[in-house]
């Protein structure tokens, strides 16, 4: 996940190189912040999810090589149209020509430090140090001159696929801020389209978001409706590759919900893999905060395969 680095140092060294970075993403997203991929007028080196998305970044790389070493520009781009996906979000874009005489840092870069950047004007300035990172919203205004970005080298983000902005999904997404999770946050009631990283996807499609979440996801179901939790959980349960299906709710919903899944056919090894209630045991406290606390805690403790450590966030 950190192999960029000397792909970078590498390709500066023998010509003109431009590099994309994943500077935020809202919704279903193909890749993570810090995600890179690197442009040359001949080659591609990294992906950020391949596709259209992909297409349109090379294009904006190689216009960019065509502009002095220093040369940036922030990107946003709609994923719905581009990826032909009904989850689809957002996904801002840093897109720069590297300066190959402005990349001493490269010596400091190493896994879980942290890369500060600076854009200036006529480039942009870079140091490595130990933090603290500051993540970025993928809405709103873009980035411009002076401002600061912050945020850990390499390591592996758990995808968090996260239904329902209530007060419990407004908790979690707060508290996840700097954890090694990447957060994509549905919704299917318009009044939560102005919250921060939330989608909103309409009721009939959002089985598709849970078809559209990565292996190794961690997926989580805390929506207004105990019908729509239903029809998530029969979703998440029918993806054997996920991580972890959570649900919030009591030990009788959960009996409710196992009896309903068997009915419908659902095996004992799939009906097994559900997680409900959600948090650590013993955490008792039904406040917002204290559940997202517990259940963070809980999804941090969820192990890592190898065949995930290999890809990038």
């Amino acid at each position: 996940m950190t192999g960029w680095l000397d792909d970078l140092a590498r390709l500066a060294a023998a010509g003109p190189v431009a590099m994309v970075s994943v500077l935020a993403t809202e919704g279903s997203a193909p890749r993570g912040a810090g995600t890179r991929m690197l442009v040359t007028a001949d080659g591609l080196f990294g992906t950020i999810g391949g596709g259209s998305l992909e297409f349109r970044a090379v294009e904006q790389a190689r216009a960019v090589l065509g502009h002095a070493p220093g040369t940036w520009r922030v990107q946003d781009y709609p994923l719905g149209p581009l990826l032909g996906q009904c989850c689809g979000g957002r996904v801002r874009l840093l897109v720069e020509h590297v300066d190959a005489e402005a990349l001493r840092w490269l010596a400091d870069a190493a896994e879980g430090r942290v890369l500060v950047s600076v854009l200036r004007a006529g480039g942009i300035d870079r140091h490595v140090s130990d933090g603290p990172t500051k993540p970025l919203s993928a809405r709103g205004d873009k980035p411009g001159e002076g401002s600061r970005l912050a945020e850990v080298i390499g390591g592996f983000r758990r995808p968090l696929w996260l239904f329902g902005a209530g007060h419990v999904g407004q908790a979690i997404a707060r508290h996840a801020g700097g954890l090694p999770v990447r957060l994509a946050w549905f919704d299917t009631r318009p009044v939560f389209g102005d919250v921060a990283g939330v989608t909103v996807v309409p009721e009939n499609a959002v089985e598709q978001c849970v078809a559209e979440a990565p292996d190794e996801a961690a997926l989580v179901i805390l929506t207004h409706d105990h019908a729509l939790d239903y029809r998530l959980t029969l979703a998440a349960l029918r993806r054997p590759a996920l991580a972890f299906t959570g649900l919030i709710g009591s030990q009788t919903k959960r009996a409710r919900f196992l009896s309903r899944l068997e009915r419908d056919g659902v095996s004992a090894e799939a009906r097994g893999r559900l997680t409900c209630p959600i948090g650590l045991p013993g955490v008792t406290g039904k406040e917002p905060d204290v559940i997202a606390v517990a259940l963070l805690a809980q999804l941090l403790q969820l192990p890592q395969r190898a065949a995930v450590r290999a890809v990038a966030a």
